[in-house]
């Protein structure tokens, strides 16, 4: 018994109607890469992508391989967190802190007292790629870390790897998630970006990059279903979000490439085998390389890549097992903004019900809802499964 959930990051499908609160009330991720860059997605759209919602160039498909619907997040937020959370069960009344302004002054000197370093530099709203090349050889000459944050409830700490190394940069880390970024400045992660490079030619290494997430409140899907019994992997970022909690076994992936490799390494692994396992990937690309850098056609390549794998991964799986392709938020590259969107999510339900439409579903706790009633875990909380 195996059952897969593939995260799409950042592919949103339309603003929800609270999406004005978050200024995101223009935002239709998919909408607007497939009108404007024209994605060629027949594996998605004959499992039934163009069936949830009118998109260009995607065709209602006749007779899906797949249920399919959207999900709408309860919680408060548009963080990668948040969202895997509550795809988890877990629902968040309250918002992680966010800084539009930088961090205050307060924080950065528990900082520099917890830490030892001796300055910073940056502390703003901005993109890494944009802040490394604007203070990377600054950073270098003075050896203070880059600190900045975005939309999101993160605190970011850059380095250059020569100047300050690897497992210092790590140590650095640690103690801002322990002992700086705590209470009311309890982000949902801190951040390590490691670069390499010379300046006007900086490199952000991806395999070096390591986040420091807060650990789920207690009664989170993969806590509950290793409780269980049930053997649980995690595939890409997802290991990070959780602080490591509930998982068995975890790889990194440094690609959407790596990441669908991996998913499909372990379906052929585990499928069709009587041993009850819960698969779960995130593949970052669309949001960490094409989302934030507003890079429309390369968000719409990453979709085709994934298409192309699609088959592989289908193929793979046995009548008994069940995949999900979900997303945790939006992260639209044709409007202004370069951070997430409060969007719903695509939901294409894979095994089981094939053509039925799922509808708008009230909450992304469905998702952990339906994995726990196929393996009979016991899961408490508000989902509604749609197995």
């Amino acid at each position: 018994m195996l059952f897969i959930t593939v995260v799409l990051d950042g592919v949103g499908i339309g603003p929800q109607p609270d999406s004005a609160l978050y200024g995101d009330a223009d935002s239709h991720t998919l909408g607007h890469v497939c009108a404007l860059a024209r994605p060629r997605l027949p594996h998605l759209a004959g499992l039934g992508l163009g069936c949830i919602t009118p998109l260009e160039g995607i065709p209602e498909a006749v007779a899906p391989a797949a249920a399919y619907g959207k999900m709408q997040e309860y919680s408060a937020g548009k963080d990668s967190t948040t969202g895997h959370w509550e795809l988890a069960g877990i629902r968040l009344d309250a918002s992680f802190p966010t800084y539009a302004e930088g961090f205050p002054a307060g924080l950065i000197e528990t900082f520099l007292e917890k830490t030892g370093c001796t300055g910073v530099l940056g502390n703003k709203p901005a993109s890494g790629t944009e802040i490394i090349a604007e203070l990377g050889e600054a950073h270098q000459d003075l050896r203070f870390p880059i600190v900045y944050t975005s939309a999101d409830s993160v605190f970011q700490i850059a380095a250059h790897e020569a100047t300050i190394p690897l497992d210092e940069l790590y140590r650095i880390c640690r103690i801002t998630r322990e002992s700086v970024c705590t209470g009311p400045h309890a982000v949902g992660r801190v951040i390590a970006r490691p670069f390499i490079g010379n300046p006007g030619a900086y490199e952000r290494i991806s395999a070096h990059r390591k986040d420091y997430s807060l650990v789920p409140p207690p009664g989170a899907l993969p806590e509950v279903l290793r409780a269980a019994g049930i053997r649980t992997i995690s595939i890409g970022k997802i290991y990070d979000l959780f602080a490591g909690a509930g998982f068995d076994e975890s790889y990194k992936t440094t690609s959407n490439e790596e990441g669908m490799r991996r998913t499909i390494e372990q379906a052929r692994r585990w499928a069709g085998r009587p041993e009850p396992t819960f698969i779960w990937t995130n593949l970052v690309d669309f949001d960490q390389e094409y989302g934030h850098r507003n890079d429309l056609h390369g968000f719409a390549a990453a979709l085709e890549a994934f298409d192309r794998e699609l088959p592989e991964l289908l193929t793979a799986l046995s009548p008994i097992d069940r995949l999900v392709i979900t997303a945790d938020h939006g992260n639209d590259p044709f409007t202004p903004s370069t951070d997430h969107s409060r969007e719903y999510v695509p939901l294409l339900y894979y095994g089981a019900r094939a053509g039925e439409n799922l509808g708008i579903r009230r909450s992304f706790n469905d998702l952990a809802a339906t994995a726990a009633a196929f393996f009979g875990a016991p899961l408490s909380g508000e989902g509604e499964s749609f197995a």
